[in-house]
């Protein structure tokens, strides 16, 4: 017979979502590049000539849409659509900075 395990807490782990919001194919290569500088979408899909319009789009959508990144409409002629980091974002950056120094130390 088999004892029954207590769970004492039910709720989900705070650094899930984080995980979740940079999870993705080019999510976390769109917020490296992000750091240091500004991104347009056309400098991106030379930067990224693997990545495909669509999946580009939808990383940025995405990253938007968890506050990571804010679209900023800048009016000029023509006009032109940049990705800034947010302030949400922008604390991110040292956990990043870490994670990716983790990963060097491993190699």
């Amino acid at each position: 017979m088999t004892t029954p395990i207590e769970v004492v807490d039910t709720k989900p782990c705070p650094a899930s979502q984080l995980l979740k919001s940079l999870s993705g194919k080019w999510k976390p290569e769109l917020f490296r590049l992000s750091l240091t500088s500004n991104l347009r979408f056309s400098t991106l899909l030379h930067q990224l000539p693997q990545a495909s319009k669509q999946s580009i789009s939808a990383a940025l959508r995405d990253l938007q849409s968890d506050g990571l990144l804010a679209r900023v409409i800048l009016q000029e002629k023509p006009l032109r659509v940049e990705y800034q980091l947010t302030d949400k974002g922008k604390s991110l950056a040292p956990v990043l900075t870490q994670i990716e120094s983790l990963v060097l130390e491993g190699e």
